[in-house]
This record gives structure tokens, C-alpha cells and sequence, in this order.
């Protein structure tokens, strides 16, 4: 009886983890391609280039578009977040220490999540802008959407923007960002602060974006298919009893990994945070 006890607790548990990654736990897992339930170490996203329409003589062949297929292999790597959980402490707080520790190693997955993605994002290097010693300003911003035009990247609603918090807070000093004048009341960025749209993309702020010793931070507009995410199987827990220290450990794994998949349809801004 106690072994089924076991068992259905570790199962609610890990449905529980699961659920709070997908709910909260990444951020960016939604702007990117993504592949679930890989077999194997690795998975191949598949970079497909632009065709040319013409024209035809009468009786004659179509032409063929001949158009390039290339192999991206995303590599698969394993990670873990664990923690203990005594058995007395558990009678002693008035909170459901469960629900935490789910949420901790929601959120740490998550996180983990969030950083291959950048790293992919930030191995991008076709399409850049320098910081020119100042921040996220309104002009740099329309350079980027001119090189997103200009490289052919689709407007179509699939257009992600990640910056740093104190990008986002340089753009709310900017009317055509944060005034209703501009978009409209139901896009004001103060109702939503986790994202908007603005320019058919969508903003997202975020801490853990690259910075460098001079302080220039690189922040990221991208198309959803210009990286792509690759996880082994959903969020796994394993809660084992240690007697010699009346704790349960718990620990919550996965395996994913992220990859460029096309550079032409991202553009790095780099912004400066201490401009003179």
C-alpha cells in the first residue's frame, strides 16, 4: 500500500512540474520552432530556401524552383534540477512545500530553456547593429526593421523581439512604443508587462541577455523559425526516500537543446547601458 502511495505521489508530482514549465517555466520556448518527444541525442531541423516563380513556354515544362534543403542537427543534452525536502520541515511551514519545490525546478528548467536559446540567438552575426554608445533608442529600432525588410524576413506575426530590462525601460520613454496616441489603448506596454506587440512583433523583456565588459548588451529581433528547440520528452521527476537523512530528494529532469537555423532572419542590436 505504501509503494502505491509512493507512486501516485511521485506521479501527481512530476504532472505538477510539468505543468508549471509549460505554464510559466520559459519564455521563449513559444517564439521559436520547437520539436517534442526526440528519440535519440539529437534531431534535424529542416532550413528550406526561397523559391522563383516563371514562366512557361505554351506546351512546355514547368520549371522546377530547385529550391535548397538544408540539414540543421540540434544537439540533445541532459539536465537536471534537484533538491532535498525533510520530512519534519515539511509539518513545521504552513506552506505547501511540494507546490515549491515543483515550481523551483519548473522555473530552473525553464531558465535553462531560456539561456539555449539565446546562446543559438546570439551566434547569429549576418545581420547586426552596432551600439553606437547609446541604448535602445527609436532609431535603432526602425535600422533593425529595415534590415528584417530588407533580408525578406516574413511580417507575418511570427516577428519576436527579446530585449533587457533596461532596453524595455528606454522604450517606454518612446511615444510610438508606450503613448495610446500611437498603438491604442489595448496595447499600452504597462498592461502587460511580460510582452507586447508593437510592429507586428512581439517585445519580450528578460533578464540573462549577453553583456559584455563594456557593458554593451545584445538584444535580439527574430523570425519564430530562425531557431529552433528540441526536447527528448516532457519535464521527468524522481523522488527517492533517504532514511539517513528523513528527507525526500527530488529531482526533475530533461533533455532539450536549441540551434541556429537560419541568421539572415535574426538582427543583434547591441545597446550600451553606461553611454558617456
Amino acid at each position: 500500500m505504501s509503494t502505491d502511495i509512493n507512486i501516485a505521489f511521485a506521479k501527481q508530482f512530476e504532472r505538477e512540474v510539468h505543468e508549471a514549465y509549460q505554464r510559466q517555466g520559459s519564455k521563449l520556448r513559444i517564439a521559436v520552432r520547437t520539436i517534442n518527444n526526440v528519440k535519440g541525442s539529437s534531431v534535424v531541423f529542416q532550413k528550406v530556401g526561397k523559391g522563383t516563380a516563371s514562366t512557361k513556354s505554351a506546351n512546355g515544362m514547368i520549371p522546377v524552383m530547385n529550391v535548397s534543403h538544408t540539414a540543421i542537427e540540434c544537439a540533445l543534452q541532459d539536465f537536471y534540477a534537484g533538491d532535498w525536502v525533510d520530512k519534519l520541515a515539511e509539518l513545521k511551514i504552513n506552506h505547501d512545500e511540494r507546490a515549491v519545490i515543483a515550481n523551483a525546478g519548473a522555473y530552473a528548467l525553464g531558465r535553462k530553456t531560456d539561456d539555449l536559446i539565446i546562446s543559438a540567438l546570439s551566434s547569429a552575426s549576418t545581420l547586426t547593429i552596432p551600439d553606437g554608445n547609446v541604448g535602445l533608442t527609436r532609431d535603432k529600432v526602425l535600422l533593425a526593421f529595415e534590415k528584417l525588410g530588407g533580408a525578406d524576413v516574413p511580417d507575418d506575426g511570427q516577428r519576436f523581439a527579446v530585449i533587457g530590462w533596461k532596453q524595455w525601460s528606454e522604450l517606454l520613454k518612446v511615444p510610438e512604443f508606450a503613448s495610446s496616441e500611437y498603438v491604442g489603448f489595448d496595447e499600452l506596454p504597462y498592461k502587460n508587462m511580460q510582452a507586447k506587440k508593437w510592429l507586428g512583433t512581439t517585445w519580450i523583456p528578460m533578464s540573462g541577455l549577453p553583456i559584455d565588459a563594456n557593458d554593451i548588451r545584445s538584444c535580439f529581433w527574430f523570425h519564430k523559425t530562425s531557431i529552433g528547440h528540441a526536447s527528448g520528452s516532457d519535464v521527468q521527476s524522481d523522488i527517492t526516500w533517504h532514511g539517513d537523512r528523513a528527507a525526500h530528494f527530488v529531482n526533475n529532469m530533461m533533455s532539450q537543446g536549441a540551434t541556429l537555423i537560419d541568421g539572415t532572419g535574426i538582427v543583434v542590436i547591441g545597446c550600451d547601458e553606461t553611454p558617456d
